[in-house]
């Protein structure tokens, strides 16, 4: 069985160091334990460890993973790519969205909000390279989509979030990393939130946080790989 314990302590250490490299504090830092295809009793053991913020991609597991530690205070953060369809079950049960990138989404989203709720804490995928596979907007395409989003009352705008390209050197890593710092910078000169860069996976959160990352999300290397 793995250690998942163990492994966020090792994670933790690793995220210690790098954020003191950066000049931050580790508390500065939210690790996000991507627990999509986990079962429902290893994000019971990483909660027991101490871990509450976990992120789920698909909608249908969720909502099961959801319902079965509805006791928990698990703050959930949705990081998969959202279909139309699937926005009422992400607006009424989920604290954070990475994955914004379109106006329809960000408007269905605010207006599926539960009243009673407070806003739902959302980012604007980025997609800098263009790649077809991935969602994001382009660079040119965020400050449109975030004045849109800061017009919503039940959308709090708190920042971008960015997947590089598979098998970029450590260099070029940082460097993409660091054109989405230098993004999220200009639009806080132009008035809007950016508190949050959701930057970094199991392979490579310390160059993010180097870059400027305050918010990993991190599967394998806390649950182990995935079977299938």
């Amino acid at each position: 069985m793995t250690d998942i314990t163990e492994h966020l302590s090792t994670i933790r250490e690793r995220v210690r160091i790098a954020a003191q490299h950066a000049g931050k504090s580790a508390d500065d830092v939210t690790i996000v334990a991507v627990s999509k295809q986990q079962p429902a009793d290893a994000i019971q053991r990483a909660y027991h460890a101490g871990q509450r913020h976990f992120g789920e991609s698909y909608v249908q597991e969720a909502e099961r993973k959801i319902e079965a530690l509805a006791e928990l205070d698990i703050i959930w953060h949705f990081i998969g790519r959202i279909q139309a369809n699937k926005t009422r079950f992400i607006a009424e049960h989920f604290h954070w969205v990475h994955t914004v990138d379109r106006e329809r989404i960000a408007r269905r989203l605010a207006e599926q909000r539960p009243y009673h709720a407070p806003p739902l804490n959302v980012m604007i995928q980025v997609n800098l390279e263009g790649e077809p596979q991935k969602g994001g907007v382009s660079a040119a395409d965020v400050e449109p989509l975030a004045r849109t989003i800061v017009s919503f009352d039940k959308l709090a705008l708190r920042g971008l979030m960015t997947i590089p390209p598979a098998g970029l050197a450590d260099d070029e890593t940082a460097a993409h990393f660091g054109r989405l710092a230098a993004l999220a910078a200009d639009l806080a000169a132009r008035g809007l939130p950016m508190d949050t860069l959701s930057m970094g996976m199991s392979g490579d959160y310390e160059i993010a946080i180097a870059a400027g990352s305050n918010c990993v999300r991190i599967g394998s290397a806390i649950f182990g790989e995935r079977d299938g």
